[in-house]
C-alpha cells in the first residue's frame, strides 16, 4: 500500500509525491469528506488528458491503473494504494486500466 499526491505544479503540469504517515502526519488527522461513491473502470479503458474534477482521495481496491504526466512519466498504482488526487487545473494527467480484470475504486471527494 502506499499514498501518492497528484498535483498540479507552478509550470502547470501534474507532479507526483510519494507520501509516508511518518512525513506527513497531517494525514492522520480527520479531513471533511460528506460522501464515498465507487467507480469501475472496464479492462484496458484509457481516458485522455484531464485534470481532476476536484480534490479528492482515490483508493484502488482492485485492479491495476497507470497514470500518465506531461512529462512522459507513468506510475501504476493497485489495491490498497490511495492517491490524494489535487492536479485540478493545467494539462492534468491520463488513467489506463492496465489490469485483466475492472479497476474498482473508492472515491472520497473533499470538502473545502
Amino acid at each position: 500500500m502506499g499514498l501518492f499526491r497528484l498535483y498540479t505544479g507552478a509550470d502547470g503540469q501534474s507532479h507526483f509525491e510519494d507520501q509516508s504517515l511518518a512525513s506527513h502526519p497531517e494525514l492522520t488527522e480527520a479531513q471533511n469528506a460528506a460522501r464515498i461513491f465507487f467507480a469501475e473502470m472496464a479492462p484496458g479503458r484509457f481516458i485522455d488528458w484531464h485534470p481532476a474534477p476536484r480534490r479528492q482521495y482515490v483508493i484502488i481496491l482492485s485492479g491495476e491503473l497507470e497514470i500518465g504526466l506531461g512529462d512522459g512519466t507513468t506510475r501504476r498504482f493497485g489495491p490498497g494504494d490511495a492517491r490524494l488526487v489535487e492536479d485540478t487545473t493545467g494539462q492534468g494527467h491520463t488513467t489506463r486500466a492496465v489490469s485483466d480484470t475492472p479497476v474498482v475504486t473508492a472515491v472520497v471527494p473533499l470538502g473545502d
